[in-house]
C-alpha cells in the first residue's frame, strides 16, 4: 500500500553519504524534529534524473530553504558508492544529501517500488517528491510511469 499524506515516514535504514563514507542512519532518526524536502528518482546517472531531477534541486536548495526547509535529500536505490559519486558529478554535495536506498528497504516501506527489469534495472523506486515534517508527509508527489513533473523541484517549492 502506497503512503498518503498524514502518515509517518516508516522505519527503515538508509546510508547516508558523507565526506568520511558511508554512514547507516534510522528513518525515525533521519526526519525527526524537522523539515526535510525528500526526493526519489530510478537511479543514480540515469538520463532525467541527472539531467532534471537532481540539477533542479541543487539550483533550487536556497529557495526551499527559504521556505523553512531543512535540509534537502535524494534517495535511490543505488548503493552509497554510487550515490556520493553521482553527487559530486552533479556538484549537490553541499546542498543535497544523498541517502542510498541500496536494497530498496525504503522504496518497499513507503509502497513505491518499481520494476525497472524491462530496461535492466531490476527493482527500484518510483519518481516521485515527498515534504515531510518530523517524520510526517505533509506533501507527497508521484510521478505517473515516464513523467517529470509533479516530483520537480519547482513544483515541491510552489507547494510550500
Amino acid at each position: 500500500m502506497t503512503i498518503s499524506v498524514g502518515d509517518r515516514v516508516p522505519s527503515v535504514t538508509l546510508t547516508k553519504v558523507t565526506a568520511d563514507g558511508p554512514d547507516q542512519v534510522s528513518s525515525d532518526e533521519y526526519f525527526a524534529g524537522r523539515k526535510v524536502a525528500l526526493f526519489s528518482v530510478p537511479g543514480a546517472f540515469t538520463p532525467t534524473c541527472s539531467a532534471k531531477h537532481l540539477p533542479g534541486y541543487v539550483e533550487n536548495a536556497e529557495a526551499l530553504k527559504a521556505k523553512g526547509i531543512d535540509e534537502i535529500a535524494c534517495t535511490a536505490v543505488n548503493d552509497a558508492f554510487v550515490m556520493k559519486a553521482w553527487g559530486k558529478d552533479a556538484g549537490s554535495d553541499s546542498s543535497v544529501t544523498m541517502l542510498a536506498d541500496g536494497n530498496g528497504d525504503f522504496a518497499k516501506a513507503v509502497g513505491l517500488e518499481m520494476d525497472g527489469s524491462k530496461f535492466g534495472l531490476g527493482q527500484r523506486g518510483q519518481r516521485f517528491s515527498m515534504l515531510v515534517n518530523d517524520g510526517v508527509i505533509e506533501q507527497l508527489n508521484v510521478e505517473a510511469p515516464g513523467e517529470f513533473k509533479v516530483s520537480s523541484a519547482e513544483h515541491l517549492l510552489s507547494e510550500i
